[in-house]
């Protein structure tokens, strides 16, 4: 029988879509240390995590032993406003690089919060109101979680706060417009409506802010607000295991034309999309049945993976938060106000974290300019401006079908396209206008962080 060819986009049906989200944890062999309650070093109860996120999502977040988990009919509604997304075969990039590579990537940009983040914000939004709570908060980066989150909250009925990095909501003031159009209400961070916003204003009163930060605001405030909780955009586990659609409904399209991976790129910030992208296939590759190569793109003036340290530490600023085992720069490490607003954060995934320890994946860091050069010749070929953080996906795929061009070798290349840029274009201006730099952090900047978590490591 003939091979089909290959579309340029690879559409699902509704009836394709996954129907369950894959738990990666049940496969792995070694599962990541658990989360530790910062007073005692000892690992948090459900009951900790409770006053913190709405109890399904605490489920979620413990369970390491299903490796299907089913997907509420109500959730499969929301989605199919705007899933399955597409898989697109790059044949214009190809043409334009002159490679043997076949380049696919997964565009989750096809819905207003214009990224990935849906996925996870209509689940935490869904959850909250089957518990009967009645707001909200939360933090975000370039301001892709918040719109999800708010876009959720307004479907569902509930009231939202996001506590924005502050260099992100004066670099993207239409983002925070369209939050507030859904009704949510926005303050960027650190601000002075919480201790420790308050705080980190008096030690970095120039500061512009990180995801750190504004994770810190917005779980002291959700702690302290009658029938309210947090839902975080990256990270934890529960939101890897939402994002896991992308990866299924990706490997389903592959499947259909008999195309397999060599390699699998997507951006890294906290991890959830690449986690989301990469699951199912990782999931192969730990259960023996097949082999890719995964990479990891983080940006050079973050660089929690390639440069940081694989131990304890606080997935905020303010130390609110229960210490996990990921690599990281430490807490107190400020980013560079660079324009990849989603992946300004300090640590990663403790999936992705243990899975890159463990030797299942690479990673790499990238510069800023070289991240947007990419970007830039991606819009002219592909006919998408990609969002900042994307870029650096392509950035790389860019550079591994250039390596089979010197070699002469085709490889399948896949990547994670998580949104659009059309609210960043203050970044493309720098950009075009020849006035972005890149930053990359002294290895005493690095170090100066990370002492300070030698306290909080429990004893071997």
């Amino acid at each position: 029988m003939a091979k089909q060819p290959i579309p340029y986009k690879i559409y699902l049906s509704e009836d394709e879509m996954p129907r369950k989200w894959y738990n990666l944890r049940a496969d792995m062999k070694e599962k990541h240390p658990p989360m530790l309650n910062p007073a005692t070093l000892k690992p948090v109860t459900k009951e900790d995590l409770k006053h913190v996120f709405c109890s399904a999502v605490v489920e979620q977040e413990l369970n390491q032993t299903d490796r299907y988990i089913d997907i509420p009919d109500e959730i499969v509604s929301f989605y199919k406003m705007y899933r399955p997304s597409p898989i697109v075969r790059a044949y214009c990039l190809e043409k334009a690089l002159d490679t043997p590579a076949e380049i696919y990537y997964k565009f989750e940009g096809n819905n207003t919060s214009g990224s990935h983040k849906l996925n996870s914000a209509a689940a935490q939004a869904y959850y909250a109101k089957q518990e009967g709570l009645t707001s909200l908060t939360t933090e975000t980066g370039a301001g892709q979680w918040g719109t999800a989150l708010a876009m959720a909250c307004a479907f569902y009925g509930l009231d939202l706060t996001v506590f924005m990095v502050k260099v992100s909501s004066e670099q993207k003031p239409h983002r925070k417009e369209v939050m507030r159009t859904y009704g949510a209400k926005v303050v960027p961070s650190p601000s002075d409506t919480t201790e420790t916003g308050r705080k980190i204003l008096a030690a970095h009163p120039d500061t512009g802010g990180s995801l750190g930060c504004a994770i810190s605001e917005a779980v002291e405030v959700a702690v302290n607000t009658p029938n309210c909780r947090y839902g975080l955009g990256s990270v934890l586990d529960h939101v890897v295991l939402h994002q896991s659609v992308i990866g299924m409904e990706a490997k389903t399209a592959l499947d259909k034309y008999g195309v397999k991976p060599d390699i699998i790129i997507g951006c890294a910030g906290g991890g959830s999309n690449l986690g989301g992208l990469i699951a199912p296939f990782m999931g192969e590759k730990l259960r023996g049945e097949a082999d890719y190569r995964f990479i990891a793109v983080e940006p050079a003036s973050c660089p929690s993976l390639t440069r940081g340290k694989y131990m304890y530490d606080f997935g905020d600023t303010g130390h609110i938060t229960p210490l996990m085992k990921m690599y990281t720069l430490g807490s107190e490490f400020m980013p560079s106000p660079n324009h990849a607003g989603g992946l300004r954060y300090h640590g990663m995934s403790a999936i992705l974290s243990k899975l890159y320890d463990d030797k299942y994946m690479d990673a790499v860091s990238v510069e800023q300019t070289a991240v947007f050069e990419a970007a830039e010749k991606f819009a002219k070929t592909e006919g998408i401006l990609p969002a900042p953080e994307s870029a650096h996906a392509i950035r790389v795929a860019v550079d591994e079908a250039l390596k089979c061009k010197e070699t002469g070798k085709k490889k399948v290349i896949l990547f994670g396209l998580t949104g659009t840029g059309y609210f960043d274009l203050s970044a493309y201006k720098k950009y075009n206008d020849g006035d972005m730099s890149d930053y990359i952090p002294t290895d005493e900047e690095i170090e100066k962080s990370l002492e300070t978590l030698e306290p909080f490591q429990p004893a071997e």
